[in-house]
Formats: C-alpha cells, structure tokens, sequence
C-alpha cells in the first residue's frame, strides 16, 4: 500500500454498518453490535474517513463544544492497515479543521500504551479528571 492509495475524505455519507464493522475491526471486538453514530456527527466539528478503494480503513471524529475547545474521539484504524501512518493522518486532517475553525484546543484521552502515538501526533500529557458514571 502507498500513501497515495488512501483517500480521505470530510463528513462522508458513510454508513453505520460500515463504521460499525470498522469498529469492530480495529477495536478488536468479539462482534459487530450496529450503532446509530448519526446524533455523535450532528454534534461534530467534522469527522474524516480513509478509504482503500472503496473500503473504509480509517475514522476519526472531532468532537465540539461549540465553542474554542474540540475532542478527538476514536481515531480507528483497520488492522491490516495499521503502522503506517494513516492513523497519525487521520488525528493530523482533524487537528488542521480545528485550526480552520480557529479553535484553540484539542484535547484526547488515550490509555498508556497509546502515548508514543500521541506524541507523535503532538498532544502534550496533562493532567485530567474522569467519573465512571457506570461505576
């Protein structure tokens, strides 16, 4: 695969099975459970999806406060296209549409292994607080 192979695009008709299955892929989940991502889209800066032809190889979503503050959320890449940069791309893409939409922050939260990524991608560690509202 050549970078050139991968088209990217903004905010595709993209459809929740798809996006579902790529989930499940590179999540590596047990199964397929379908969701509506739909309201999640309605309330994003913009999401970007990578495409090898015609398959959906790559997600990520920026979430938005409406206001200077974006998140991104589940940057998600298919297992047989990982480690090769399209996943530094798709976070890159994301960060670039914040920009344009002249916000000042974007904020991740990533589990310990996925450091290097994300310093590879420019995020900073902080220090940050989360409830489990499930616990």
């Amino acid at each position: 695969m050549t970078e050139q192979s991968i088209k990217y695009e903004l905010n595709p008709a993209v459809s929740n099975e798809d996006l579902s299955e790529l989930y499940a892929l590179g999540w590596e989940r047990d199964r397929v459970v379908v969701y509506d991502f739909q309201p999640t889209h309605e309330r994003s800066l913009g999401f970007f999806c990578a495409y090898s032809g015609d398959k959906l190889v790559g997600y990520v979503n920026l979430a938005w406060d409406g206001g200077v503050h974006a998140f991104l959320l589940d940057p998600t890449v298919h297992p047989a296209f990982k480690r090769r940069g399209l996943g530094r791309e798709l976070v890159r893409r994301a960060i670039e549409l914040a920009r344009a939409g002249g916000l000042e922050w974007v904020h991740v939260d990533y589990e310990p292994h996925l450091d290097s990524f994300y310093k590879s991608c420019g995020f900073k560690p902080t220090l940050a607080g989360l409830v489990n509202l499930k616990e």
